[in-house]
């Protein structure tokens, strides 16, 4: 394509049989933009990413001590902190959220399993998600695109379940209320509410999300004020934004984007803005 620009963003939403199992699908497209570094920031979803043109270059995981690479699959789990990706000039790919709730129903394995990483995803899939990564890669546009990825998504989900819904169990109610809450509520009631006592909460919460339910509540939190933050970004009220989202006040705002983002709020917009201004929603 020589010198032209492609800036290609597209959203879906998954079939109906795997929604509450899956988020949206992300599609998207870029060429000839500035070479830049893209923070992959903690979220409430899984991650799952298949990559178009070229891989996916991870300058730096989530867990330190895991060493930058190429991906032409990515799967992360829930983290506390950026991933950093890079972008020569280009990227391409369909990002998956996938729900932590819908882990076992899709991959096999609780999201516990994944939590604080990035790995190959056909080292926990298989030869499937090759399969699926070269009919995205032959498709002729994003619908097709799309179609590919609910195929083998429902595949998956009558391979290892075949009914797609989440068992009813109280790690999944806490989870559902702390998402409903965004993220605002105390810890001692969602284990009084469950018959746990906070300790067995933790622990069972831990192991089925990746999370204690306090890392959770943060990181919920977080990302609705980064979402809201993206949605205004050229003259933000951050000490309202602070007040809407249940932090303490602008400070507290600051100290969670330095914690799970590694940089201020007005630092991550002028980062990312070009992204914001144009629709693009890259890996996160």
């Amino acid at each position: 394509m020589g010198g032209e620009l492609v800036d290609e963003a597209v959203r879906a939403v998954p079939a109906p049989p795997l929604r509450g199992l899956v988020g949206r699908y992300s599609g998207y497209r870029q060429r000839g933009i500035p070479h830049g570094r893209h923070r992959g920031l903690p979220s409430p979803w899984l991650t799952l990413i298949i990559t178009l043109d070229e891989p996916l270059s991870m300058a730096a995981h989530p867990d330190p001590g895991a060493a930058p690479g190429d991906y032409p699959t990515l799967l992360g789990g829930l983290h506390l902190t950026p991933a950093l990706i890079d972008i020569p000039g280009r990227q391409s790919g369909i990002q998956v959220a996938i729900s932590p709730l819908g882990a076992r129903v899709l991959l096999g394995l609780p999201a516990g399993e994944l939590a604080g990483t990035d790995v190959h995803a056909d080292d926990v899939l298989g030869a499937g998600v090759r399969e699926v990564h070269d009919k995205v890669r032959e498709a002729p546009d994003w619908a097709a695109r799309f179609a590919a990825v609910d195929a083998w998504l429902l595949h998956l989900m009558v391979q290892r379940d075949g009914v797609g819904t989440v068992p009813a169990s109280p790690v999944a109610d806490a989870w559902q209320r702390l998402l409903s809450a965004g993220g605002r509520l105390r810890i001692d009631k969602l284990a009084a509410d469950t018959g746990f006592s906070e300790r067995h909460l933790r622990n069972r919460f831990r192991a089925e999300i990746g999370l204690t339910p306090k890392a959770a509540a943060r990181v919920i939190r977080f990302d609705l004020a980064r979402r809201r933050l993206a949605m205004r970004p050229g003259l933000p009220d951050l000490a309202g934004l602070a007040a809407d989202c249940g932090y303490a006040d602008q400070s507290h705002l600051d100290r969670e984007f330095a914690a799970l983002a590694s940089c201020t709020p007005s630092a991550w917009l002028a980062q990312e803005f070009r992204n914001i201004q144009s629709g693009h929603h890259p890996p996160a």
